[in-house]
């Protein structure tokens, strides 16, 4: 006699979207959260039609046709579960939750800025100061950055990395936004610490920029750095081939970061390495929470040239998500 087969309808993962308006840091939240989900997710990158494109959220109507043919539609069958970030989203995410009758779990990743009700779970970083019975509070962003992952780089750029110097500080260079400024000031400050670094320390150097960071201000470093450069003690990521950011972050013995990025500084804090936070050109009350926060945990320290040491517990804030993600979605509708 043989048994019954189980029934598995509880097992099965949800059906998932990921909402976005296509940029990559928002994109890298939401892939984050959906691996730790464990689920396969359908991506939409969506755009706005005028005069919705220019208009925050609050003035956005939950309406479908708020959509541009220009990006992807989104139409039945609707998903068990959406991830969206990014104002662009936020219209589309509640339209999709009234044309599935309510039966659409939407998450949003960051301050949706509309009422945060709307929504079945608010995901925010702590700077943000959203409290509500469906807000979870995040020391920082989201992302898919694991000791898996990190394994997985460390080995595909083994080859690459091999002939670094140790030990190896990665540095992430971020750049202008709508509060920083990566000038020249701050650019030459920070070129004479890495050849500092270089020069009288004997650290291996691997500098990877995003689109936000100045031409001229990655001039001046590499310029600064041309030696090094040429003679193999640092090595500069020129947008060709694979991109190592993930395999900087996996040899480095520490990391340098600038403090406009929120999503990098995370990253950073998830390999568990020293973290140092180059300061930029202005700023905001929200970035200074952030960061006092991080340093208070002792993730993160300032940078003032020198590479320190220390040790601290990783956080885990996408897992704990998923987890709280799991647990809501099983005890819907009870």
């Amino acid at each position: 006699m043989t048994d019954a087969p189980a029934d598995r309808s509880s097992d099965l993962a949800p059906r998932t979207w990921i909402v976005t308006d296509g940029r990559l840091g928002m994109i890298n939240q939401c892939r984050g959260l959906a691996a730790a989900l464990g689920v396969q997710a359908d991506e939409k990158q969506i755009e706005l039609s005028p005069p919705w494109s220019w208009l925050p959220p609050s003035l956005t109507p939950a309406r479908l046709a708020v959509l541009a043919q220009s990006g992807d539609q989104l139409s039945p069958p609707w998903p068990d579960l959406l991830i969206g970030t990014g104002r662009k989203s936020v219209a589309p995410a509640l339209a999709v939750k009234r044309a599935s009758g309510g039966k659409t779990f939407c998450v949003q990743i960051q301050n949706p800025d509309v009422a945060l009700d709307k929504f079945d779970l608010v995901i925010a970083p702590g700077h943000d100061r959203l409290v509500g019975t469906n807000v979870l509070s995040t020391l920082g962003s989201l992302h898919g950055v694991t000791a898996t992952v990190l394994d997985a780089a460390r080995n595909q750029f083994a080859d690459t990395l091999a002939g670094l110097p140790r030990s190896l500080v990665a540095v992430l260079l971020g750049g202008n936004n709508a509060v920083y400024r990566m000038d020249n000031a701050v650019a030459t400050r920070l070129a004479d610490n890495l050849a500092t670094l270089a020069r009288d320390n004997g650290y291996g150097l691997t500098i990877t920029a995003s689109p936000r960071t100045p031409p001229e201000a990655v001039a001046v470093i590499t310029r600064r750095l041309e030696t090094e450069l040429e003679t193999g003690q640092a090595v500069y990521w020129d947008s060709t081939g694979d991109n190592p950011y993930l395999g900087y972050l996996a040899h480095a013995d520490a990391i340098l970061v600038t403090g406009d990025s929120v999503n990098m500084v995370s990253e950073a804090a998830a390999t568990g390495k020293p973290v140092h936070v180059i300061e930029l050109a202005g700023g905001s009350d929200k970035f200074q929470r952030f960061h006092t926060t991080m340093t208070n945990a002792g993730i993160t320290r300032p940078f003032s040239g020198a590479i320190e040491n220390w040790s601290y517990t990783r956080p885990d804030d996408t897992a704990r998500v998923a987890a709280e993600i799991h647990r809501r979605l099983a005890t819907r509708g009870r």
